[in-house]
C-alpha cells in the first residue's frame, strides 16, 4: 500500500501504540525503554516545495477576478474551467513547437511525437468548446451586465 502525504509541519499523524500491554512487557524478560521515536511507516512520502505553494497562490489570485465578480457560482466554474483550457491549449502548443524545431529528433520520432500532441491539442480544444457552450447557456438568463461581464472574463 503506498502512502502519500504533504509536508506540513501543522499536521500531526498519531502513532499507533504497541498492542501489548506495558505489564505484558515487563513480564518478557528484559526491560524495554520507552522510545520516543516514532515508527517508520514504509511509502512514499511527497514533499510540496515552496515554490509549489507560491504556484498554487498565483493561480488562485488569477481567477480572483472571476471569485469578485458576482456572477452565480456555475458560472465562475465553467469560466475557471475555460482559463484552464486555454492555458492547457497554449502549452501543448510550446510543446509541439519545441518537437518542431528539435533537430536532434529523428523524422519518425518527430512525427509521433508531433501526432500526440495534436491529438492532445484536438481534445483540449473540444472540451474548451464544450466549456464556452455551457458558458453561452447560462449567459441565456443573465441580465445583460452580467453577460457582458461573463463575457469578458471568458476572453
Amino acid at each position: 500500500m503506498s502512502v502519500i502525504a504533504a509536508y506540513n509541519p501543522a499536521i500531526r499523524i498519531p502513532v499507533v501504540p504497541d498492542a501489548k500491554p506495558v505489564t505484558a512487557l515487563k513480564d518478557e524478560g528484559p526491560t524495554l525503554e520507552k522510545s520516543s521515536e516514532t515508527k517508520v511507516v514504509e511509502g512514499v512520502t511527497v514533499t510540496i516545495s515552496a515554490a509549489a505553494f507560491k504556484a498554487a497562490g498565483v493561480e488562485q489570485r488569477s481567477n480572483a477576478d472571476i471569485d469578485d465578480s458576482g456572477l452565480e457560482d456555475n458560472v465562475k466554474q465553467v469560466l475557471k474551467m475555460i482559463r484552464q483550457l486555454k492555458q492547457q491549449i497554449a502549452e501543448k502548443q510550446a510543446e509541439l513547437a519545441a518537437v518542431a524545431a528539435d533537430s536532434n529528433l529523428s523524422p519518425e520520432e518527430a512525427r509521433a511525437k508531433a501526432s500526440a500532441l495534436q491529438t492532445e491539442i484536438g481534445s483540449l480544444q473540444a472540451g474548451l468548446m464544450s466549456a464556452q457552450t455551457s458558458l453561452a447557456k447560462a449567459m441565456k438568463g443573465m441580465s445583460a451586465e452580467d453577460s457582458m461581464k461573463a463575457a469578458s472574463l471568458a476572453m
